[in-house]
């Protein structure tokens, strides 16, 4: 009867064991999960970043093409009533 009571005993110590070692390699994982979520959350973070800055810069060159075009059309301007002031005047 002790021996079986011993061996039982046993049994249940090691089935503990186990359940307490399980436990812990799901808390390790649940911690690893939880890491590469951060990071991804981290790389999501930077590619947003990273397609501001794009944003800003495509922006910013609109606003200098819109600029020298402005330019050309005021020398363009400013060319044809030159032509139109000699053509009226040299008739």
């Amino acid at each position: 009867m002790k021996d079986k009571a011993g061996k039982t005993q046993g049994q249940a110590k090691q089935k503990m064991h186990e359940g307490q070692q399980q436990a812990q390699q799901r808390g390790q994982q649940a911690q690893q999960r939880g890491e590469q979520a951060a990071q991804r959350g981290e790389q999501a973070a930077h590619r947003g970043e990273q397609a501001a800055q794009r944003g800003q810069q495509t922006t910013q060159e609109r606003g200098r093409q819109m600029t020298e075009r402005g330019r050309q059309n005021i020398d363009d301007t400013e060319r044809e009533m030159r032509d139109r002031f000699d053509q009226d005047y040299d008739a």
